[in-house]
Formats: C-alpha cells, structure tokens, sequence
C-alpha cells in the first residue's frame, strides 16, 4: 500500500496508486506531484550543465 497521493495527468484528480497506475476516473497515467529533493550538492550536475552548453552551441551555431 502506496503512502502517497498520485496526480492524473489528464484530469488533475487525486488518487492512490493502484497496480496498474492509471487514474480510476479517465484512466490516464497517474504521476507523482511532488517535485525532487533538492540539494546543494548536485550529483549529476556537471553532466547536466555540459549537455546543457552543447546544445546551446548546436542551437545558435546554426543560426
């Protein structure tokens, strides 16, 4: 048994989490609302930022 409400993401209700993990009312993918843990000490963030930085430059190189 899941602690947690889920959101729909098709009709914005609130449900738990069932096995399928789809909303009992339009039965869309229900989602978890609550956004990640934030920390100062950002594991991935160095890839994330050098992703970042290429396609910055593929985007406006073209340009």
């Amino acid at each position: 048994m899941t602690k947690y409400l889920q959101k729909c993401k098709n009709c914005n209700r609130y449900g738990l989490q069932n096995q399928e993990s789809k909303c009992r009312y339009c039965g869309d993918k229900l989602v978890n609302p609550r956004p990640p843990k934030y920390s100062p000490i950002d594991k991935y963030g160095k890839y994330r930022l050098q992703y970042f930085k290429e396609e910055f430059e593929k985007k406006f190189k073209e340009s």
